[in-house]
């Protein structure tokens, strides 16, 4: 199976305000967080902005910015981000 890849824009017709996350999200699937992610590097929305509309810190957001460069979409699932972050193997 090929790596997941961060969304990009839509087919063409460029990422917006509308295919953000709601601001009332609770539940951050990779998806939506990819969305964010996505949306403050292509300038639909300033990191300031997205931070207040989800309450996010800056911190929360880079990280998640830091794992999609590093791993990919696999780098935002919850269950791996200590593995990632202390930049270990996955212990068994």
């Amino acid at each position: 199976m090929p790596p997941q890849r961060a969304p990009s824009g839509r087919a063409f017709g460029g990422l917006t305000v509308a295919d953000l996350p709601p601001p009332n999200t609770k539940r951050w699937v990779i998806r939506r967080k990819a969305e964010v992610v996505a949306g403050v590097r292509s300038g639909v929305i300033s990191l300031e902005e997205a931070c207040r509309r989800y309450k996010l810190s800056i911190e929360e957001f880079l990280s998640w910015q830091r794992l999609i460069e590093s791993h990919g979409l696999a780098g935002l699932r919850a269950t791996r981000l200590q593995e990632y972050r202390a930049g270990g193997e996955k212990s068994e």
